[in-house]
């Protein structure tokens, strides 16, 4: 009786290799897809072997997949300070956590280190490469985020939209304008719009200010080489325009299912150069063409060049395709101010 006395503990009798059929049930779980059922076996597995690689990724998927992201990413960046596990895999899902949590400058930061210190195999080096350069452009493409606050005059910006040649300055003044009346300087706003030297992105966050000011008189824009006149009380938001929601419907269809983490980057590409667009759109009208483009875009960001398998799945015209991907990339090019 003593004996059994001593095998308790909070009333939990402790089997021999519980933790590996707790392990088992829990992984049973996931393959069915029933993860809250799977957190609970692989959890109590946690508390008999901590350091099981097992147990841990097992907890990591399925924390992934009912969203508890921060979970999630506290366990495999646990994982990858304590060396657990294969490393590159385990840092393969540390960098997709925080590609749904939007921390890009996290993965700047983590890819650098790891590439200055020759902890990534040569074989995967190019692949990590893609992924530096995709988060770096990410990271710089935030028009504002909370923390931001343009309320008070920064230090050393100028009056003056079209004397003031630094990105960045050019920014802050036109962050500063969407608090005031931006009619007081429509006509170097006016001017900034039809300057084909001038960043498309810093057009756009103009053009939203008349937008939301309900400007009602006629604006020229200069573009990428076109031309367009429109009244901003017109305009629709940018995800309301016919071309963007096509797309993503298309994608929803196609992507976001079988993998919503590459959905998810899709999609914030396509947000990201739709707003540069902005009021303009695509001139190819072919929805499904672009579709195919922007996903294979984000394919070859991580690493995955074969475009004959997206060309086959969206049956698109491939001379039509690759004309489109090379407008992608050429958005890819330009530079967003840093703020």
């Amino acid at each position: 009786m003593k004996k059994r006395e001593q095998e308790k503990k909070d009333n939990v009798i402790f089997f021999p290799d519980l933790d590996k059929r707790l392990l088992q049930k829990g992984l049973d779980a996931i393959q069915e897809k029933r993860f809250k059922e799977a957190i609970s076996y692989l959890e109590e597995a946690k508390e008999r072997n901590p350091f099981h690689n097992d147990i841990n990724i097992g907890l990591i998927l399925s924390y992934y997949e009912l969203g508890l992201l921060d979970q999630a990413k506290h366990l495999a960046k646990e994982m990858l300070k304590a060396g657990q596990g294969d490393y590159i895999y385990v840092l393969d899902l540390y960098i997709m956590i925080l590609v749904q949590l939007h921390e890009y400058e996290e993965i700047v930061t983590t890819i650098e280190v790891l590439l200055e210190d020759h902890q990534i195999p040569a074989n995967k080096i190019e692949h990590f490469s893609r992924m530096l350069t995709f988060s770096r452009r990410m990271a710089d493409s935030s028009p504002m985020t909370e923390k931001d606050d343009f309320r008070e005059e920064p230090i050393g910006v100028k009056g003056d939209l079209m004397g003031i040649e630094d990105p960045q300055e050019q920014m802050l003044l036109i962050a500063k304008m969407s608090s005031q009346n931006i009619r007081a300087s429509i006509e170097e706003v006016t001017q900034f719009l039809q300057d084909d030297g001038k960043n498309p992105f810093l057009k756009t966050m103009l053009i939203n200010i008349l937008r939301e000011q309900e400007y009602e008189k006629e604006v020229v824009i200069h573009k990428f080489n076109r031309s367009l006149t429109v009244k901003p009380t017109d305009l629709e938001d940018m995800k309301e325009q016919e071309q963007y929601k096509k797309i993503i419907s298309i994608l929803i269809d196609y992507v976001e299912s079988n993998d919503p983490v590459l959905f998810e980057n899709i999609k914030m590409l396509l947000e990201r150069q739709f707003f540069l667009l902005y009021p303009l759109v695509l001139e190819d009208d072919n929805m499904q063409t672009w579709a195919a483009s922007y996903h294979a875009v984000v394919n070859e960001y991580f690493g995955q060049e074969d475009s004959r398998e997206i060309l086959d799945l969206y049956e698109v015209n491939e001379d039509n395709f690759n004309q489109a991907k090379s407008f992608i990339y050429q958005l890819e090019q330009i530079s967003y101010p840093n703020i």
